[in-house]
C-alpha cells in the first residue's frame, strides 16, 4: 500500500513561500509557484491552497530553517507555526525538513544559470522549496511510503 497524492516542499520566509511539487513517484521535485508571506499564516495558507489547487497531496514537506548549529531559533519556531496552519488548511500530515543554505545554493544556481535581479527573485523562493523537497524524497526513496512521517 502506498501513498496517495504528491509530496509538496514549502520554503517559507517572512515575504514570500516558495512551493515545490512532487513527480507522481515521489522521486523528482519541479518548482511550482512563489505566493506572499503577507497577511498572516491563515491567509498564506489560503494562498498554498490555492497555488496547489487541483492536486492530490499526500504529505507536505514544511522547510525548518534550523541556525548553522541545528538548534532552532525565532524563524524556526515561525516555520512550525506556519506548518501547523497549513497542514490544517490542507487537510494533510506536515512534516519539518532541515533547510539550511536551500536559499543560497538556489540563488548561486539561478545566478549561474544568468537569472539576475526580478527575475530571480521571482523563482527563488520556489527553486529553494524544490531543493529541500528533493533532499526529503531522495532521503525517504529507500522507505516505505506505508508511514512517510514515521519512516
Amino acid at each position: 500500500m502506498g501513498r496517495l497524492g504528491r509530496i509538496v516542499g514549502i520554503d517559507p520566509g517572512e515575504a514570500r513561500i516558495g512551493i515545490a511539487v512532487s513527480d507522481e513517484d515521489g522521486s523528482i521535485a519541479f518548482p511550482r509557484a512563489t505566493v506572499t508571506a503577507r497577511g498572516g499564516h491563515e491567509e498564506a495558507a489560503r494562498r498554498v491552497r490555492e497555488a496547489l489547487a487541483g492536486e492530490e497531496i499526500a504529505i507536505v514537506v514544511v522547510g525548518l530553517p534550523l541556525r548553522l548549529d541545528g538548534t532552532e531559533g525565532e524563524a524556526a519556531r515561525r516555520a512550525r507555526v506556519f506548518g501547523a496552519t497549513l497542514g490544517k488548511t490542507l487537510g494533510v500530515e506536515v512534516v519539518y525538513w532541515d533547510e539550511r543554505l536551500t536559499t543560497a545554493a538556489a540563488e548561486r544556481s539561478l545566478r549561474e544559470m544568468g537569472r539576475r535581479g526580478r527575475k530571480q527573485r521571482e523563482v527563488v523562493d520556489q527553486s529553494a522549496a524544490a531543493l529541500l523537497l528533493q533532499g526529503y524524497l531522495e532521503a525517504k526513496s529507500g522507505e516505505k511510503w506505508k508511514d512517510p512521517v514515521n519512516g
